[in-house]
């Protein structure tokens, strides 16, 4: 068990009301490089733009960072390996449950550390800066930009099934082009354009899973564990589809990467990671087994359109059109939530490198123009050069694993500054972070040990090493600079 007031019958998200919801991140990490000792981050500071986002958008952020591909994509590459409806579905509730236990980890940290900049900023302040900037030069240059091009790439599809005639490349671009635009014109309509966006996200969701469920026409599969389930829940396939599952799922962290924006955020971080992991694991379960309810796994099959098929079988062949509409208005509110907090990593990452401090510039608004605009770059090229299931492969090991380091920092940090003030603590410690350990851990190990996905995984640790000589290369701030 962790400290005292950590116990499992807390409410997961509570935070004791004795500490006072302040900065905390004046407190110094004793590590041996004089350069991992950060500054405090000062409200004013660059790192700060306006605080402007409130619970609402915070949440709407993580759930529309999670919701974007995946659920409608990533099906078709699981029916084929795992035919029963009971391993299917315990694939999600794992990635579910896998998720959750990564949101309360980030949440303490989020809490305790609160800075923009997620991965960078908590690997930089536990490990030591070289971590924390390869973890954030993954994140700049495709952590975030590819899953806006693997959200552009799926949308021109959709749009140009229901609009014949149309170009699906340039139907791509134009939507990443036109919320860029939204996000530098302003930080308050950037807000009001997220959380209506994933609100209605969220509608369409919930009217697919009511029509699945409405329908009478079923397919013949049953999500009652049979006897073969229990060698599929511990096979290779079922590690290989969880990685499909955890891209899916992937955004649980969201908020964490804009904490200096947020208004009150030891409270509000904790608060959105919890509420949107929760709320999109439950969207997950029912679509998928409105999906499996009512669409033949053989059609399904190694197919990435996963959702328009379903649709035809839930709504018709017209309906199918509406499906398609639906889930490309969808994808809009991923590609906003991804620009949106992209370029925030690359703004902290700016502060503390001075090779890179023109991108940490903010306008009179508060808004990152340079490193949007720089991420909204590797986007076009992304979008123009690659295609959705190598971008997908690319990035998922370096991503899973700077995620797996920064849960396992949260052992390091209790260890090392017991005595720093957390505003909020991780529900379950020690068991919810070692939880997430553990499947991140065999996800990994199977990513590397399968042929299909060992290329790409290589790919990704050597665009990390790349960013390790970079790192080493640039000149650093000295300690006088820092303070």
């Amino acid at each position: 068990m962790g400290p005292k007031g950590c116990g499992l019958l807390r409410s997961p998200f509570a935070w004791p009301e004795e500490w006072p919801l302040q900065r905390v991140a004046t407190s110094r990490l004793n590590l041996t490089d004089a350069t991992a000792r950060s500054s405090p981050v000062q409200p004013g500071s660059p790192s700060h733009g306006p605080r402007t986002i409130s619970l609402l958008t915070a949440t709407c952020i993580v759930v529309a960072n999670m919701v974007g591909t995946g659920i409608f994509t990533s099906l078709g590459f699981q029916v084929g390996d795992l035919p029963t409806g009971f391993a299917i579905m315990a694939l999600w509730a794992i990635g579910g449950v896998c998720a959750l236990c990564g949101a309360l980890s980030y949440a303490e940290l989020g809490a305790a550390l609160p800075r923009s900049g997620g991965e960078y900023h908590f690997l930089r302040e536990i490990y030591h800066p070289s971590v924390g900037f390869v973890a954030g030069w993954i994140s700049a240059t495709v952590g975030f930009a590819a899953p806006v091009a693997i959200a552009a790439i799926p949308f021109g599809t959709y749009v140009a099934g229901v609009a014949p005639g149309t170009n699906p490349l340039f139907l791509s671009l134009a939507v990443v082009w036109i919320t860029t635009l939204v996000l530098l014109w302003d930080l308050k309509l950037g807000s009001g354009f997220q959380n209506a966006s994933t609100l209605l996200k969220v509608a369409l969701i919930l009217v697919i899973i009511a029509a699945g469920f409405y329908i009478k026409g079923t397919q013949p599969i049953s999500f009652l564990p049979v006897k073969t389930d229990r060698a599929l829940l511990v096979s290779t396939p079922f590690a290989i589809s969880l990685y499909w599952v955890m891209y899916a799922y992937s955004g649980w962290n969201a908020s964490t990467y804009i904490v200096g924006e947020v208004r009150n955020p030891t409270r509000t971080i904790p608060l959105s990671l919890g509420l949107g992991t929760l709320l999109v694991t439950a969207l997950y379960l029912g679509i998928n087994a409105v999906f499996l309810r009512t669409t033949p796994t053989a059609e399904m099959a190694g197919k990435q359109e996963v959702g328009l098929i379903a649709g035809l079988h839930i709504f018709g062949t017209a309906g199918g059109k509406v499906m398609a509409i639906f889930i490309a208005l969808g994808l809009v509110s991923t590609v906003s939530a991804m620009m949106w907090i992209g370029p925030r990593v690359t703004v902290a990452m700016g502060e503390d490198l001075p090779a890179l401090s023109w991108l940490s510039l903010r306008n009179g608004r508060g808004i990152p123009i340079r490193a949007t605009l720089v991420q909204f770059a590797i986007v076009n090229l992304l979008i123009l050069v690659t295609t959705f299931q190598k971008v997908v492969n690319y990035v998922q090991f370096s991503l899973t694993l700077f995620s797996a380091l920064t849960v396992f920092g949260v052992f390091i940090l209790r260890w090392r500054q017991p005595e720093l003030r957390r505003p909020y603590r991780t529900w379950g410690y020690p068991v919810t972070p070692a939880i997430f350990l553990a499947v991140s851990g065999w996800m990994l190990w199977h990513l590397l040990e399968d042929s299909s996905t060992r290329e790409p995984s290589l790919w990704g640790l050597a665009t990390a090493a790349l960013g390790l000589i970079l790192y080493y290369l640039s000149p650093k701030k000295t300690p006088n600079e820092s303070l």
